[in-house]
């Protein structure tokens, strides 16, 4: 049953048929509506509404009663140029294929429409904070975003590493082996990930096996490092030794030093648990809503961006929490960040710009820090304090625990009844399997992995974090969408969210061709990253004609096969500078761009340049500009 959440709102003048390179994009705007409980009417927008006239920027308007139609305008490019784009040229110019690629063989695609997917969770975010915005007194007119800058702030974090001032990381795709690497594979041919938190469960799972310490010691270094480098070089001689198992012996030995293992699962599979249908049907937030106080809030200047004034309480680690509060922040929000005393570990890991990690700066910096000790009976006290007067209490701890800590939903709502309550976790109730909710876990959990490897030719998922990103801008998109209904309609609301559903939001198309007859159909004609003289060169031919104008170009007749072309386009390339290329292909209606390779060169792009600002490191904007 789909929410009715907002139902009070609308989007006006979305088209059915999204300019070239949209579609994604448009498709995900839709089910997200949908299942935020907004009307989808077709009609224009009011005459009223100004409009850009860019045909490469797609454009509708968000109503919500008592503020209006506010228009909400997305761009291919961050500025605002007509340079063709799709879902693939713009992972390629935007540095997240070479982030991909640092252990998937080279420079290439997700596979998934990742960029489209987030840029449609910020355009409606976005857009609920505008409404909020203008119910307060903020004079929003417009909202506007770009692909571009989605897609930089989905690997916020390696800028940050790769242009800090000390000793910055320099990673080129490619680097890693694709084979000595997560995911794992049995002598049975069973793909599966492993994860510990620790390092005690991990030495003992590898000294079972006879591996040395030292080596095994060399391979948690690299196994523990995933998460921030995109890349997880392990021993050969470890990947060898599961290698000559079959899989119910690895599990058994997993089990036994408490390591947690997961087979890499089929999206198939997935598409037959029992909750699969109802997270797809419901969305990837889980909304409930309690009569409260109306939130009284000071109305805000005309100039004051949408959620000024508003405190959120963040007791978030890692990456999906700490994004969602960061992007809250952007959009004006106080967020006080609790961490234990002396600090979060993580402020300390290299490199660094001062005195703090970059990567965790880029998650952390618009924060105010609080150091308490939650655990204790005056730290739980100090909580239950800060909550009294905030908006939303945010957190990501572990299934159980803020219950233990009398800090759950319930205990909140006692010292404010008109709290936002907002959950990012790894699972959903009802799914928890027995493993921790982390991002590579629920890759495979969720077919997100298989799904990837498929489109790559690899064994499994993607070492960029995609699931922590995508699932940190669907929590902060919910804590938006529970403030604008607690304006609308005075009320106590929680939100939960998940990893697992932001799986489920990453590949809603292909769940559904899971479910009905014939599956999905192919989006693209010719989709390649192949070398040139100096780089490496994109480019999409999204359907017949313009495969037919390659053809010609390097020399075959336009009934050419798909193979034929690529084969001589691979010639074609190989003398010929990027730049010249481009200009060669753009002529005759083929798009290609340069793969940016380098993300310490990305701020000299000038398709991207407005989206980044280079303030010790290269700091990816906000992706949000209100007119």
């Amino acid at each position: 049953m789909l929410t009715a959440w907002l139902a009070r709102c609308a989007l006006a003048g979305l088209p059915e048929q999204a300019p070239s390179g949209f579609e994604p994009l448009a498709r995900s705007l839709r089910y997200q509506a949908s299942r935020l409980g907004l009307t989808l009417e077709g009609a224009p927008p009011p005459k009223a509404v100004r409009r850009t006239g860019n045909p490469g920027c797609l454009s509708f308007d968000f109503i919500v009663p008592g503020a209006g139609a506010i228009p909400i305008g997305i761009d291919a490019w961050a500025d605002g140029g007509k340079a063709p784009a799709s879902e693939f040229l713009i992972q390629a110019a935007s540095g997240l294929m070479a982030v991909h690629g640092r252990s998937s063989g080279g420079s290439r695609a997700l596979g998934v429409d990742f960029v489209s997917t987030a840029g449609a969770a910020l355009a409606l975010q976005g857009a609920m904070a505008a409404a909020l915005g203008r119910l307060r007194g903020a004079a929003v007119a417009r909202v506007h975003l770009s692909l571009a800058g989605a897609a930089l702030l989905g690997i916020g974090q390696y800028i940050a590493g790769a242009t800090a001032p000390e000793m910055p990381e320099r990673i080129p795709p490619g680097s890693g082996s694709p084979l000595d690497r997560p995911p794992f594979v049995s002598s049975d041919g069973i793909v599966f990930e492993l994860e510990s938190l620790d390092a005690a469960p991990w030495r003992q799972l590898w000294s079972g096996l006879g591996v040395d310490a030292s080596l095994a010691a060399q391979g948690w270094k690299g196994f523990l490092l995933r998460y921030a480098k995109a890349t997880s070089p392990i021993p050969a001689e470890m990947m060898q030794r599961l290698a000559a198992l079959p899989y119910a012996d690895i599990a058994a030995r997993c089990a036994q030093a408490g390591v947690f293992i997961c087979p890499v699962r089929t999206l198939a599979e997935r598409s037959r648990d029992a909750s699969a249908s109802s997270l797809w049907n419901q969305g990837p937030w889980r909304f409930a809503a309690a009569p409260g106080a109306p939130a009284v809030r000071p109305g805000l200047p005309p100039d004051a961006l949408p959620l000024s004034g508003l405190t959120v309480v963040e007791s978030c680690r890692r990456i999906q929490g700490p994004l969602a509060g960061h992007l809250l922040a952007m959009m004006g929000a106080t967020v006080i960040r609790i961490e234990p005393p002396g600090g979060d570990a993580l402020r300390g890991m290299p490199p660094m710009a001062g005195d703090v990690s970059a990567r965790f700066d880029a998650l952390n910096r618009c924060k105010t820090v609080r150091e308490i000790d939650i655990k204790s009976a005056a730290g739980r006290d100090a909580v239950l304090e800060l909550c009294r007067d905030a908006d939303v209490f945010l957190h990501n701890w572990a299934p159980g625990k803020a219950a233990d800590l009398g800090l759950d939903d319930a205990d909140l709502s006692r010292v404010n009844p008109g709290l936002v309550y907002a959950y990012a976790g790894g699972w959903i109730d009802g799914d928890e399997p027995d493993l921790p909710g982390t991002d590579f876990t629920a890759q495979a959990y969720s077919g997100v992995a298989d799904l990837i490897s498929r489109a790559n030719g690899t064994r499994g998922g993607s070492l960029l974090t995609v699931l922590d990103v995508l699932g940190g801008i669907v929590a902060a998109q919910g804590v938006t969408a529970a403030l604008l209904r607690r304006a609308l309609q005075p009320s106590r609301c929680r939100v939960d969210t998940s990893l697992l559903g932001a799986a489920s939001l990453l590949c809603e198309r292909e769940l559904q061709a899971c479910w009905t007859e014939g599956g999905a159909a192919e989006r693209a004609t010719l989709q390649a990253v192949l070398p040139a003289k100096d780089g490496r060169l994109a480019i999409d031919c999204a359907d017949a004609s313009a495969l037919r104008r390659l053809a010609e170009v390097v020399g075959l007749p336009g009934s050419a096969a798909t193979q034929e072309v690529r084969g001589a386009l691979t010639a074609w390339l190989a003398p010929r500078a990027m730049h010249d290329a481009v200009s060669l292909l753009a002529a005759v209606g083929v798009p290609a761009v340069a793969v940016s390779e380098d993300l310490a060169t990305l701020s000299g792009h000038p398709a991207l340049a407005r989206a980044l600002r280079s303030a010790g490191y290269t700091h990816v904007e906000s992706p949000w500009s209100w007119s």
